[in-house]
């Protein structure tokens, strides 16, 4: 099959969240299944032109009443095979894309012109397509800003050598939907009975995400029990009764992580490697842990460790909410160290420097580093993530591969992912809560903690199971391979 993958980032080039490892691991895990396989993307301010090989010609693009003219550069996919490499091509149009940010910056989180820069991107995807005289039999389009691309196939392009093409939206996270006045629609170029037929109104705005999810041939997200739950109005964002109508088109595959990169049998970034064979290694990473993050060697005490945003659906209100939030109790009562790593909401930011300064056994640091996230997955004993909502999820399966039992509520794919420990029949690989609740976050912690405690045969046997638990892509691009047939059979 030719599958063209659509979307706003990609690793290496562009990351501000999982939509960006997803795109990149799915289209290498498919190129090795035999499949012809390549990305179109932006290329924004930071990439590089210079490391780019520019094709020849500018390219129009017919937007609005008028035409955007833009450039097209390409390489290889870093990773790739080379004998079925997958081929990236960024589209360079300096207004829209030339400036820092992918959606946005510190002092304009959401850029005024998403739409219209968004609108234009889906549309080269077609002029990209004649440009290189390449047509894909499948059009998979990631999240809201290439959610127009099924809509510019279903009413327009779906003719001549498009005609047998079929589209694929993944929802990576639906409380994302790329809502802007509809005085942006006339930019797309198409009429307004489209702008109802395809379902873009939405209290009189211009709804790009619900527009893909009436227009695309086949939709997914990324976990089976996040598809579940975006069909009931808890978790559906207003858009629940689209996908419940759709249903029959909508189904759930749970992401896959990159094992190459996070392996601790294999990884660089942690001090001793380490495997289910010997397990020696992980307690050089909790040392290291403890002295990058200023806190007492000590191997004998439980360390609680979170890499996360420190936004309200990664469940920070229950867990630093200043005078509710539950870390500074669990701190306080429980013989533990806690270390977090994460960037996001200025409130957050602020109490978890205040906690660190008046907590001996808690260190934050705001930001994001690659390796310090490496060495908090491999040298903590328990992983916390208290999501609000989790359509996948990808740090409780780095926690698993590295022998950390997750300590997660009951949403979405960590429902798919982790089993609750079991003290009776000693099964599991992590401990689950329902309420997100700092009462529930404080005594799910504590669980943990006391299995560490009194129950450390039953920890280090669910460390070994966790570990051997399978999170590669290829499971997930199979399961994309079917997704695609099938829908290429209608």
């Amino acid at each position: 099959m030719k599958i063209l993958m659509t979307t706003s980032e990609a690793v290496p080039f562009a990351k501000t969240g999982g939509l960006a490892d997803a795109v990149s691991a799915l289209s290498l895990s498919l190129a090795k299944l035999g499949h012809e396989v390549r990305i179109v993307m932006p290329r924004y301010y930071s990439i590089d032109r210079r490391k780019l090989d520019k094709l020849e010609g500018a390219m129009g693009v017919p937007m609005g009443s008028g035409e955007e003219w833009c450039a097209v550069f390409t390489t290889d996919m870093p990773g790739s095979q080379k004998k079925n490499p997958v081929r990236m091509y960024f589209i360079d149009h300096e207004i829209f894309f030339g400036r820092d940010g992918v959606y946005g910056t510190p002092s304009e989180p959401d850029f005024l012109d998403n739409p219209r820069r968004f609108s234009f991107f889906s549309r080269s995807v077609f002029q990209l397509c004649r440009k290189i005289d390449w047509y894909p039999d499948i059009f998979h389009a990631h999240d809201w800003p290439t959610a127009l691309v099924p809509v510019f196939l279903k009413f327009g392009e779906r003719q001549g050598k498009f005609a047998g093409a079929r589209s694929v939206l993944t929802i990576h996270n639906l409380g994302y939907q790329g809502i802007y006045s509809k005085n942006n629609f006339p930019y797309t170029g198409l009429g307004w009975n489209v702008f109802y037929d395809a379902g873009f109104d939405d209290w009189n705005m211009m709804n790009i995400l619900k527009a893909g999810l009436n227009s695309a041939d086949s939709l997914n997200t990324v976990s089976p029990t996040y598809a579940r739950e975006t069909k009931t109005q808890e978790h559906g964002f207003r858009l629940d009764g689209v996908l419940r109508y759709r249903s029959g088109d909508y189904a759930g595959i749970l992401n896959g992580i990159d094992t190459k990169v996070w392996n601790p049998a294999k990884d660089p970034l942690i001090p001793v490697p380490y495997s289910t064979k010997d397990m020696s290694g992980k307690a050089a990473a909790k040392e290291r842990l403890q002295e990058e993050f200023g806190l007492p060697v000590n191997q004998d005490i439980p360390v609680i460790g979170m890499v996360t945003r420190l936004t309200e659906q990664k469940g920070v209100g229950s867990l630093f909410g200043p005078s509710y939030g539950s870390a500074y109790s669990i701190c306080r009562d429980m013989d533990i160290q806690f270390v977090i790593l994460g960037s996001g909401e200025s409130w957050c930011e602020q109490e978890i420097r205040s906690l660190s300064s008046r907590l001996p056994n808690f260190s934050g640091k705001i930001g994001y580093s690659e390796s310090l996230s490496h060495i908090i997955e491999a040298g903590s004993d328990f992983f916390l993530m208290p999501s609000q909502y989790e359509p996948c999820g990808l740090n409780q399966m780095y926690s698993l591969n590295y022998g950390t039992p997750p300590i997660v509520r009951r949403t979405g794919g960590l429902v798919d992912t982790v089993e609750n420990f079991s003290q009776e029949a000693g099964t599991g690989t992590g401990f689950m809560f329902d309420d997100l609740t700092p009462h529930a976050i404080y005594n799910t912690v504590g669980w943990a903690v006391w299995a560490y405690y009194n129950r450390r045969d039953q920890v280090e046997a669910m460390r070994i199971r966790g570990m051997k638990q399978d999170f590669s892509w290829e499971k997930s691009a199979r399961k994309y391979v079917e997704l695609y047939e099938k829908n290429l059979e209608r």
